[in-house]
C-alpha cells in the first residue's frame, strides 16, 4: 500500500488548506473528497530526496589528476 498526501481545496478566500496522509493501493483512483469531512481534495505530488555516497557519476567523466 502506498501513502499519499492530500490537501483540501478551500471554498472561501483566505481559508488555509489542510493536509493529510491516506494509505491506499496504487490501483485505486485518487480521492476526490476527504473520507472524514467530505471536503473536496487534491493529491499532492511530493518529491523525494536523492542521497548519494561515494564517487558521483559526474566526477567519473573527469580525467584523473596526477
Amino acid at each position: 500500500m502506498a501513502t499519499y498526501i492530500y490537501e483540501t481545496i478551500p471554498k472561501k478566500a483566505g481559508q488555509k488548506p489542510r493536509q493529510f496522509e491516506h494509505q491506499q493501493p496504487m490501483s485505486e483512483p485518487a480521492l476526490t473528497h476527504d473520507p472524514k469531512t467530505g471536503e473536496p481534495v487534491r493529491r499532492l505530488i511530493v518529491g523525494g530526496s536523492l542521497i548519494t555516497r561515494g564517487t558521483s557519476i559526474l566526477s567519473m567523466n573527469r580525467p584523473k589528476r596526477r
